[in-house]
């Protein structure tokens, strides 16, 4: 029980600003507490989701769906917006591996970085804007769970690019436990079948599937690998494709 307290916390701590009460760290304790992600996702989801709910009882859908999306950020740090604008700079700057790492470490940020965010911003933002309210709420609730998942997938899938850095741990962690992110997986797709129809959970399913198929294969084509920002850019593009999948499916 100590070690799932110690796991979650360092979850939680890696994913969000939230402060909590100060746990022993290892490289270790901190590649295994990524098979919570997903479930700290579906908690991220589930509170903007309410937040959603609450703001648009008072004021029109959109501006709530915009603070809504900036309560987001607020809460996680921009760590995956970062990761995303990053992963641009870098992909878009050179085709050059290292290069494009050299780029990806520089705290600058440039065209694509700036484009990718403004995109992705503006995407989550209208559809939230205009879905359902419900089917929005279902929205963040996947987008955060799913998000973070593919996350695992892609350190499944690849290496760690580089020799050494801040996402070096989770080269240790990739046949780790995952029967709690497939559990995460059931429940959200469930969700998505109950609340808004079967067709739209199976195409969110092949939709996230597919994602995660090419940004693997991009990945291994231009860098060899995955690297924190690749797995920023994972969740946010993620979360940025399930909205526009449940928009797609009314």
């Amino acid at each position: 029980m100590n070690d799932v307290r110690v796991e979650l916390t360092l979850a939680i701590g890696f994913l969000t600003r939230l402060r909590l009460p100060p746990v022993e760290y290892s490289d270790a304790a901190m590649a295994r507490a990524i098979r919570w992600y997903p479930l700290v996702g579906v908690a991220i989801g589930a509170a903007l989701a309410f937040l959603f709910s609450g703001l648009n009882v008072f004021l029109p859908q959109a501006v709530a769906a915009l603070l809504t999306i900036a309560a987001g950020v607020l809460l996680t740090g921009a760590l995956h917006e970062d990761g995303l604008a990053d992963l641009a700079d870098g992909l878009g700057g050179s085709p050059d591996k290292d290069r494009a790492l050299e780029i990806m470490r520089d705290s600058r940020i440039g065209t694509y970085g700036v484009l990718a965010l403004i995109v992705t911003l503006a995407i989550k933002t209208t559809t939230l804007a205009i879905l359902p309210t419900t089917t929005a709420m279902v929205a963040l609730v996947a987008g955060h769970s799913l998000g973070r998942l593919t996350m695992l997938r892609l350190m499944d899938s690849l290496p760690y690019a580089r020799s050494t850095g801040a996402a070096g741990f989770m080269s240790d962690a990739t046949r780790s436990d995952r029967r709690i992110p497939l559990l995460s997986l059931a429940a959200v797709i469930i969700l998505i079948a109950m609340t808004t129809s079967i067709l739209t959970a199976i195409v969110t399913a092949l939709a996230v599937t597919g994602l995660g198929a090419l940004l693997i294969n991009r990945l291994k084509a231009r860098i060899q690998g995955y690297t924190g920002d690749a797995l920023g850019a994972c969740e946010q593009l993620t979360e940025t494709l399930i909205p526009l999948v449940f928009l797609a499916c009314l």
